[in-house]
């Protein structure tokens, strides 16, 4: 809080002023940062409308809670800050909990507002009730009631900081009616000031392990970096950057990582991660755990020497054992082993040349292989070619969005955005439904850059309704759609286990012409079946979207009988 704001509080206060609980939450969002909630109006949070006009909060409605709380989750990726959803009771609550899944597997920090019934019809089932706070414990890094309006902004202070502890996350706190209707005396409400209840998170962890892993780069002859997306959310790339391009060391870039080098840098890789993995010497893994997406650490060698660097300290060392584990901020930690190189005569930097070449060369070859696939003309679609093709769409302004199962693993083969922040995915729960919200973040996040969402037909239908938010937000989007009329990742494995007969049931979806829906929202639609179409279609919707102000959907016919090879080996769920 600023010392204007404090002096005007404070001559409140003298006044005998009064304030509702509603009005010191948001008075606490603001301490915090946040200039928009994301939320479906509800009759249990309307005094948390109130007070964030007073405060000058932006209010974002939506059509469905898990969109909103999609939106939530995508503003705090993309602006590094707190994202604050609010829910009515009950359904509200439910209805959002798969966003606040998303974001717990994803590490965002999104603080949940929910409400409840009024403390004086605890237990009488009063309308929307259920146990919120038991119900989001498991999906939350802190789940909590408030219990006085006295300590409403209190509660919202200690639950923000929550979400930054550690490795982020999301925190969930329910506050019953009353307790936001209630008015109370200025003085006797707690309202902790900026900068006052907070240790930073920017720790190195032990400077002895800084040196010792200074020693291990210093001496590597063939060094890896695999950076992940804590180290764009805690906003740590640049360290990152200088870190790979002053020590010459080949980088990966992993989830909201991506992006973070361009593709034409001399120390992006990309196709080659698992050649590093079993060639490398010294290998680092930054801000991504050993999950299913890193074959739980197996597909590393045994004998290298194996370093990560995590916020989280129960993540270090999981699941696979490692040479050294720091647990602190990656940027500062990435920083601090920098600073401790750049005091040594040698810092290994010049013996890597071979090293990187064969990288290279390797990663021109599996390009290579690819490229028949990238630029095929068959028909229908392959999905390969729309991967491409967007590829070549995309501008350093563009941020690129991928929902669905295949779309994404087909893209990520593709699809290298052009700066750091844009590329955006559901993240290792593997929501579908994750792209609307996103676009809609995006856009109120960037208002200078252009937004795609690339979506599987059956992601689409889960949350499209919403592309009317973004168009009343004056966010409009481009929407891209891999049609194949199908939950594709899914039907395959089913194909493989029980035959063609069977392998249909329970994975087939109608043939839709989704471009009607942009047409119905006012903007543009255009239907594809030729590859050669697919980039002129891109550049018209392009061009709507500036246009019209609303947005565009290109609804692609790719071929049901194409798959990521992810899918065809099953490795998603190995």
């Amino acid at each position: 809080m600023s010392d204007t704001a404090t002096d005007t509080l404070k001559e409140k206060d003298r006044s005998g002023d009064v304030v509702s609980g509603g009005h010191l939450v948001a008075k606490a969002l603001k301490n915090e940062g946040v200039d928009t909630i994301f939320t479906l109006c509800g009759g249990h949070i309307i005094d948390i409308y109130d007070g964030c006009v007073d405060e000058g909060i932006r209010i974002v409605d939506f059509r469905h809670e898990q969109v909103a709380a999609h939106a939530a989750d995508g503003y705090a990726r993309q602006t590094g800050k707190l994202g604050c959803l609010v829910t009515t009771a009950g359904p509200g609550c439910t209805n959002a909990m798969t966003g606040m899944a998303t974001a717990f597997r994803s590490e965002s920090p999104v603080l949940h507002i929910g409400g409840q019934g009024a403390l004086t019809q605890h237990k009488m089932g009063s309308l929307q009730d259920l146990p919120h706070v038991d119900i989001m414990a498991p999906i939350t890094k802190f789940s909590a009631g408030v219990r006085s309006t006295e300590r409403a902004g209190d509660m919202v202070s200690m639950a923000a900081r929550e979400c930054f502890a550690g490795a982020y996350g999301p925190s969930y706190l329910e506050i019953p009616r009353d307790v936001l209707d209630r008015e109370v005396p200025l003085s006797s409400a707690v309202l902790p000031e900026p900068g006052k209840y907070r240790a930073s998170v920017k720790s190195i962890g032990d400077p002895a392990d800084i040196e010792r892993l200074a020693d291990l780069i210093v001496k590597a002859e063939r060094p890896a970096i695999l950076v992940g997306s804590q180290v764009w959310m805690s906003r740590g790339h640049q360290a990152a950057i200088d870190l790979v391009k002053d020590l010459n060391i080949a980088c990966y870039m992993n989830g909201g990582a991506r992006g973070m080098l361009p593709q034409t840098d001399s120390h992006y890789y990309n196709r080659t991660r698992r050649l590093a993995f079993q060639k490398a010497d010294l290998l680092l893994i930054v801000g991504t755990p050993f999950d299913f997406r890193m074959g739980y650490g197996k597909r590393i060698r045994e004998d290298l020497t194996l370093v990560q660097i995590d916020q989280s300290y129960s993540t270090v060392g999981k699941n696979r054992d490692v040479d050294l584990g720091i647990a602190g901020d990656p940027g500062a930690i990435l920083s601090a082993v920098h600073a401790a190189v750049k005091g040594r005569v040698d810092n290994g930097s010049k013996g890597r040349d071979g090293w990187l070449k064969e990288l290279r060369a390797a990663e021109e070859a599996a390009t290579e292989k690819l490229m028949p696939l990238f630029l095929s003309d068959q028909s229908p679609i392959h999905p390969y070619r729309v991967a491409w093709e967007l590829n070549e769409f995309l501008t350093e302004k563009t941020v690129y969005i991928g929902d669905g199962g295949d779309v994404v693993t087909i893209s990520a083969q593709a699809v290298a955005p052009k700066g750091p922040g844009n590329w955006m995915d559901p993240g290792a729960l593997g929501s579908l439904g994750v792209g609307t919200g996103f676009a809609v973040a995006a856009g109120l996040a960037n208002p200078e850059k252009e937004i795609l969402c690339y979506y599987g037909d059956g992601s689409f239908g889960m949350t499209a309704f919403d592309m009317e938010t973004a168009n009343r937000f004056g966010v409009p989007y481009i929407a891209v759609i891999g049609n194949n009329s199908s939950m594709n990742q899914i039907r395959y494995g089913q194909i493989a286990k029980y035959g063609d007969q069977r392998g249909n049931v329970g994975n087939k979806l109608g043939d839709v012409p989704f471009s009607k829906f942009a047409e119905m929202l006012g903007g543009y639609g255009e239907e594809v079946h030729e590859a050669n179409q697919i980039q002129p279609a891109l550049l018209r919707a392009r061009e709507a979207v500036k246009t019209s102000g609303k947005s565009a959907v290109v609804n692609i016919w790719v071929d049901p009988n194409e798959y990521a090879p992810g899918t065809k080996n099953q490795t998603m769920y190995k």
